[in-house]
């Protein structure tokens, strides 16, 4: 797998996952402590090169990929779901964990913001799809987040997450279908 971008990644031992798994070059933001010096390296990466944030599923993650994202506009994002970055002894999660065909999955399927091609997703659509307000919404929308990969996302963020990746309601449509089917197979 030849990747062009410059891959971001929390740390050492996500580079070395990275490198394992597909030979590409990384940045290490060193955990959430990502300061200006770092931020200038991947504004200057995504200028030259493109970057994709690949970062750990938890609050820490999502923290580094929402300041690089609102410093640096346009850069992609690549997911893996939680379920895929535990570590043997189950106790920490990360990127460093997972399997070398699960970090490629997730690169192929990286995500582009693009501003022009917004499409809004009604509350109402996501309702009627059981996906929020419902008894079993929270295990729906995991599946969700993990078919779309779009990341583990809660109730609140999901209408957000779903327009910021622009997934419109036919790729969202196509995606409930397949949790209709696994649902009928249970």
């Amino acid at each position: 797998m030849k990747i062009k971008e410059i891959i971001v990644v929390e740390g050492k031992s996500d580079t070395v996952a990275i490198k394992r798994a597909t030979g590409a070059d990384t940045i290490e933001t060193n955990g959430s402590a990502i300061n200006e010096d770092t931020l200038n390296q991947i504004r200057h990466a995504q200028e030259t090169r493109g970057v994709i944030v690949f970062t750990d599923p938890d609050y820490p993650g999502r923290r580094i990929r929402a300041i690089i994202e609102e410093s640096i506009p346009g850069v992609k994002h690549a997911f893996l779901h939680k379920s895929k970055t535990i570590a043997k002894n189950g106790q920490k999660l990360g990127i460093e964990h997972a399997k070398d065909e699960d970090i490629r999955g997730a690169l192929e399927a990286v995500y582009s913001i693009d501003e022009q091609a917004k499409e809004e997703i009604p509350l109402a659509f996501l309702l009627d799809a059981r996906l929020i307000g419902h008894v079993d919404a929270k295990s729906r929308r995991d599946r969700l987040s993990e078919l779309l990969n779009i990341g583990q996302v809660n109730g609140k963020g999901l209408k957000k997450r779903l327009e910021m990746f622009r997934i419109g309601q036919h790729q969202l449509m196509e995606a409930l279908k397949v949790l209709q089917e696994e649902d009928d197979y249970e």
